[in-house]
């Protein structure tokens, strides 16, 4: 069953956590742990990183219990990682949906899909990034390039002040305690901090993000893999991100080595 992130006047937000990925609930799985989203404004939806082939089928049967997929408007993929679109295959044909990515990513993802099925259904987000009507409303896409992919957004609903920050606050639990939001940022640290310093490119960019995000109303900052942030750990987060070394910034002549 999904958790309900948002409901309220028609405008509801639900996160999808456990559905045949792994993590400590499941620890003989093969792939990691992630999270699909769901957003509807009264009967129209949208889908945000509906995830690889093997969320699909279960995603889809558990959609269909709060909506009609028929009836999605939009798929929003925040970069091109197969966990993150991989089915978008299977979406093309069960829905008429138009799919939103990066400019970066536009020729690259029809290569998940037969030949011929995104023709006409891929809109490029350009790098200012956009407002995508869902319903009533609007989604914002908000610029989150290098974090870690280069053509990378982050989707922020207004309405129920959630960020769906993709790779961005990233924690390894699994499925059941990703359901849970979380006030305390200490408590995840050890579970995301390895991740931030290999998959962030670099420092400024870090802190390129967190000027921007840091007078946005955030209720609820929700990653692609893990638990949710709300409270104090969203305002500790951004100060927290704002001085990690990552990525390029660690990288020296001992990481560029011929292997012997």
């Amino acid at each position: 069953m999904p958790e309900i992130l948002y409901d309220h006047d028609g405008h509801r937000c639900l996160m999808f956590t456990d559905l045949g990925t792994a993590g400590p609930d499941h620890p003989g799985d093969e792939a990691v742990q992630a999270n699909q989203f769901l957003i509807v404004d009264q009967d129209t939806g949208a889908i945000i990183d509906p995830g690889g082939n093997l969320a699909y089928s279960e995603l889809y049967l558990s959609m269909t219990r709060h909506f009609s997929p028929h009836r999605l408007s939009a798929i929003l993929a925040s970069h091109a990682d197969p966990d993150i679109i991989a089915s978008l295959d299977r979406w093309m044909t069960s829905t008429q949906a138009t799919v939103y990515v990066s400019t970066v990513w536009e020729r690259f993802i029809p290569h998940f899909c037969k030949p011929g099925k995104t023709v006409g259904r891929i809109k490029a987000i350009p790098d200012p990034g956009m407002r995508i009507r869902v319903g009533r409303r609007d989604l914002i896409a908000l610029p989150a390039h290098f974090m870690h992919a280069e053509g990378n957004f982050q989707f922020y609903d207004p309405v129920s002040q959630i960020l769906f920050s993709g790779d961005l606050g990233v924690s390894f639990v699994g499925g059941e305690l990703a359901k849970r939001p979380v006030e305390d940022l200490s408590t995840l640290l050890p579970t995301m901090e390895r991740f931030h310093r290999r998959y962030m490119v670099s420092n400024k960019v870090l802190r390129l993000w967190a000027d921007m995000v840091s007078d946005l109303p955030i209720r609820l900052m929700v990653p692609q893999h893990g638990a949710p942030l709300k409270g104090a750990a969203i305002g500790d987060f951004i100060r927290w991100i704002r001085e990690l070394p990552c990525g390029i910034d660690l990288m020296e002549q001992k990481n560029y080595r011929v292997p012997t």
